[in-house]
């Protein structure tokens, strides 16, 4: 089914009650583009992230309007012809411009490239010295003695394309002997796990707040030929879940966390809870501005930091407890 894009160009201050109205004309399928809101984001001290795309950048000059998704049947024509009259409807009797100018611009988008298209740009590469990450859709003829993680990261965090993944997967390479049980917190495709399993861990428990990733990061583990007895998965935040950080338990060899700043402080005093004795608990998605911040809350729980990896301002830090 091939989809209709509609862009309505508005004001900031008419953004609810403009989809307001989209959603009693049964669109359901719609996105905001507003930099009003994009300002508040980035004032949000609340928000647990360390860093903002360029591209995301991009959108506090964007030019606020709705983005509509309509199929290409007779139910899509009805709904775009509702749309539009309403629209005129309004545009005639607003005679302070509270809505802006209602302009209206449409374009085609097929099924196919909506889901797709982003997958031309994911081929497979090489990660530390004995991994090479191939996204399930392609294939590797030749390997070169390399162990082949496949992966299919959906809508979850890892590819292995970022310098935080792949900074704590080459940490993972150099500190798994063989036998190790990890726990993976944030978990997202499940990548971190699944190259743990391919380098020698005996069995992983992963953990991640959102169920979406749970679900991506089990389906990507048994792609992978691992099934239900190399991993348990639990959805739900360690942080303020006592009955999860129980069942999740204790007595790991290595515990990574792949996550943001903030999260990580957070998770501090949890740590040394899931690991042995000298264990290795390995943390990235840490900004080199954040770096300190971090430093004083592993100090602050009696955490050992045993070196720190860095790559264009990205941050991996191995420790022991």
């Amino acid at each position: 089914m091939d989809f209709k894009k509609i862009n309505v160009y508005t004001n900031s201050e008419a953004v609810y009650p403009l989809t307001s109205l989209v959603s009693e004309l049964g669109i359901t399928g719609f996105e905001i583009h507003d930099s009003a809101d994009f300002e508040d984001f980035l004032e949000n001290k609340d928000m647990n992230w360390d860093y903002v795309d360029d591209s995301l950048m991009n959108l506090k000059n964007v030019k606020t309007h709705i983005t509509l998704y309509l199929q290409q049947n007779e139910q899509g024509a009805e709904m775009f012809s509702a749309l539009k009259g309403a629209l005129s409807e309004i545009k005639a009797k607003d005679t302070d411009n509270f809505y802006g100018s209602l302009e209206i611009e449409t374009d085609n988008v097929s099924e196919e490239d909506w889901a797709n298209n982003w997958k031309q740009y994911y081929k497979p590469f090489n990660v530390g010295e004995k991994l090479i990450i191939k996204p399930t859709w392609e294939e590797v003829k030749d390997s070169g003695g390399r162990k082949i993680l496949e992966i299919d990261p959906a809508s979850s965090f890892g590819t292995g394309q970022h310098h935080t993944t792949r900074l704590v997967m080459e940490l993972l390479e150099q500190q798994i002997k063989g036998g190790e049980r990890l726990l993976d917190l944030g978990c997202g495709s499940g990548i971190l796990s699944i190259a743990a399993l391919l380098l020698g861990a005996k069995s992983v428990t992963l953990t991640d707040v959102f169920q979406n990733a749970v679900n991506t990061a089990s389906e990507n583990i048994e792609q992978n030929g691992f099934d239900k007895t190399k991993y348990t998965a639990y959805c739900g935040n360690i942080i303020d879940d006592k009955s999860l950080r129980e069942r999740i338990g204790t007595g790991y060899d290595i515990i990574t966390a792949n996550i943001v700043a903030d999260v990580i402080i957070a998770m501090s005093p949890l740590f040394c809870g899931f690991l042995k004795k000298n264990g290795t608990l390995i943390i990235s998605g840490i900004i080199t501005q954040r770096l300190d911040e971090v430093k004083a809350a592993l100090a602050e729980n009696n955490i050992e930091i045993i070196s720190i990896t860095e790559k264009e301002d990205w941050n991996a830090i191995l420790c022991r407890v």
